[in-house]
């Protein structure tokens, strides 16, 4: 194993734990949310080249995943956006839509508002905030999306509105360090008042879809 292997490795793991320990203890991360926050920034000048967001592979599960969201969206959220990669992407697919990205890395956010010249329509904007308390009302979008972050479901659930959707996808599926099973999302998400439209996989990624009930 090479050194840059025995690092992605090592990483893989401490992401699993920590996505476990976070969503069984959702009162920890106040405690972990520093190193957490301090890592994505570390890395945020080069995250792009060091993990292939924004290519094919990187949002082939989120392409597949938003075939299955049965109404046009006006408003998305895009958790954990990181460097933007999901977000404009989600801008090209509902070009009617108006899409928030957020991270609670400032940095992450700086590298993804450099690359709002790309959407000259100006449909897109980016700010810091936690998952776990978002800084928007009840019910105030129509699709909420995520890629390779911890899940903070109740959060997720209170500000999609009734009818509205979100997918949650694993970009690398099982080996993304930051991966939920989906039958596990369902299982939660269920227990919140969703329903599951669809668990599926394309390329290496795998994708949860559901619906507000």
């Amino acid at each position: 194993m090479t050194a840059t292997q025995s690092k992605r490795s090592r990483e893989q793991k401490i992401g699993r734990i920590l996505t476990r320990v976070i969503g069984a203890a959702p009162w920890t991360w106040p405690v972990l949310r520093p190193a957490i926050r301090r890592f994505f920034s570390d890395h945020a000048g080069e995250w792009d080249r060091r993990t292939g967001a924004g290519s094919p592979e990187h949002l082939e599960a989120l392409a597949a995943a938003v075939l299955h969201v049965g109404t046009v969206p006006e408003r998305v959220l895009d958790l954990g956006c990181g460097t933007g990669s999901g977000s404009l992407f989600l801008t090209r697919e509902f070009p009617r839509a108006r899409v928030r990205g957020v991270d609670i890395s400032p940095e992450m956010i700086h590298e993804a508002t450099k690359k709002v010249g790309l959407d000259p329509e100006g449909r897109i904007a980016f700010r810091v905030a936690d998952a776990s308390s978002l800084p928007f009302e009840d019910d105030a979008f129509d699709l909420v999306t995520q890629i390779n972050v911890p899940p903070f479901l109740s959060e997720l659930t209170r500000v999609v509105r009734p009818g509205g959707y979100v997918v949650i996808c694993a970009s690398r599926g099982p080996e993304t360090p930051f991966y939920t099973p989906e039958r596990v999302l369902e299982d939660r998400l269920v227990r919140r008042g969703m329903e599951t439209v669809k668990i599926g996989a394309c390329g290496r990624g795998t994708f949860y879809v559901g619906r507000a009930l």
